[in-house]
C-alpha cells in the first residue's frame, strides 16, 4: 500500500520536465498576430542546428526554441525580415539557412557527387579500354619461346 501511495505521489514529478519545457516554449509569443505570423514564416526558412533537416518552427530541440525566441525578439524590436535573417545567419553561418546562398562553396558541395560519378565512369571506361587493348598486342619471339617452354614443362 505504501508503495502505491509513493508511486502516486511521484507520478506528477515524472511529467514535470516535459510540462515545463512546453510551457516555456508557448509563453513567448508575440502579441501582434501579424508579427507572430511573420516570425513563424521566417522560422520555416531557418534550419534547426540539432535536427538538421527540420525548420526551427517544426523542431522541439532546445536550440530551436532559443532560435525561435531570438527571431521573435528581433521582430519585436522592429527588424525587417532581411535584418532578422542576416542577424541569425551572421551568428550561425550558411548551415542555419534551409536555402543557403549560391556561392563557390555551395556549388562545390552540390557538384561533388556529380564529379565523383563522372570520375568513376572515367576510371571504368579507361580500365575497359586497357583490358580490351591487352588481348590485341602481339608477343615478341622471346615471349613466344618462353610461353611454349612453360606450356611444355611438366606440372607438379
Amino acid at each position: 500500500m505504501r508503495r502505491l501511495l509513493w508511486l502516486l505521489l511521484a507520478l506528477p514529478l515524472a511529467f514535470a520536465p516535459a510540462a515545463r519545457a512546453q510551457i516555456g516554449d508557448t509563453t513567448y509569443r508575440l502579441a501582434d498576430p501579424a508579427q507572430e505570423a511573420r516570425a513563424r514564416e521566417l522560422g520555416k526558412g531557418l534550419r534547426c542546428l540539432v535536427c538538421q533537416n527540420q525548420s526551427i518552427e517544426d523542431s522541439d530541440a532546445a536550440l530551436a526554441r532559443d532560435l525561435r525566441r531570438i527571431v521573435r525578439e528581433q521582430i519585436a524590436q522592429g527588424a525587417s525580415d532581411e535584418q532578422v535573417i542576416r542577424f541569425v545567419h551572421e551568428r550561425y553561418g550558411d548551415f542555419v539557412l534551409l536555402r543557403p546562398p549560391v556561392n563557390a562553396f555551395t556549388l562545390l558541395l552540390w557538384g561533388t557527387p556529380a564529379l565523383a560519378l563522372l570520375g568513376g565512369l572515367l576510371v571504368i571506361w579507361r580500365a575497359r579500354r586497357r583490358a580490351a587493348g591487352i588481348g590485341d598486342t602481339e608477343l615478341s619471339e622471346a615471349e613466344r619461346a618462353r610461353l611454349a617452354a612453360l606450356q611444355d614443362s611438366p606440372r607438379p
